[in-house]
C-alpha cells in the first residue's frame, strides 16, 4: 500500500508540477512569492498525514536479546524487559510474540550501522544478541532553539 501511495504521489507531483504549479519572484514588491497549485496535492498531503497518523512506524533494525516459549514466557520476557531498561534507559524494549515464541528486541535503529553499534555493546552482556529487522518508531525530534535575525 505504502508503494503504491507514494509512486501515485510521485506521479501527480510531477504532472502537478509540469502543468499547473508556477511560483513567481516579484522583485519590485518586496520579494513576494505567489504559487499558484493543483488542489489535489492539498487532498494528498492531507491523505498522507492521515495514514502516518495512523502508523507512523517505518522499517529499521531492532537488537532481539530473548526468545522463549512456555507457560510463564511472558512474565520472564517482562521481568527481563525491567532489568534491562533499568540498565539500558536510552534504548527501549519490545515484546512481541510469534508463535510459539515471546521475543524481547530493543532499540529504534533506522540503519543497520547504527544497530550494529549498540549491539557491540549489548554483545558484552548477551552473548545471543542478534541484528533483525522491524517496524521501528521515528526517533523523537530535537528541538533546536530558534534565533531571531538582527539586523545591524
Amino acid at each position: 500500500m505504502n508503494k503504491i501511495f507514494l509512486f501515485a504521489l510521485f506521479l501527480l507531483s510531477v504532472t502537478a508540477f509540469q502543468n499547473t504549479v508556477k511560483a513567481q519572484y516579484e522583485h519590485d514588491t518586496g520579494g513576494k512569492i505567489n504559487i499558484t497549485q493543483d488542489a489535489r496535492i492539498d487532498s494528498l498531503i492531507a491523505l498522507h498525514q492521515k495514514l502516518r497518523a495512523a502508523d507512523s512506524r517505518f522499517e529499521g533494525y531492532r537488537i532481539q536479546l530473548f526468545m522463549e516459549a512456555g507457560n510463564d514466557a511472558v512474565q520472564r520476557a517482562e521481568d527481563f524487559i525491567q532489568k534491562f531498561e533499568e540498565e539500558y534507559p536510552e534504548w527501549p524494549a519490545y515484546l512481541s510474540f510469534g508463535q510459539p515464541y515471546y521475543r524481547v528486541r530493543v532499540g529504534n535503529f533506522r540503519t543497520r550501522l547504527e544497530a550494529e553499534g549498540a549491539l557491540n555493546t549489548l554483545k558484552r552482556q548477551f552473548q545471543q544478541a542478534f541484528i533483525t529487522s522491524d517496524m521501528i518508531e521515528p526517533p523523537e525530534l530535537i528541538a533546536f532553539p530558534t534565533f531571531k535575525e538582527t539586523t545591524p
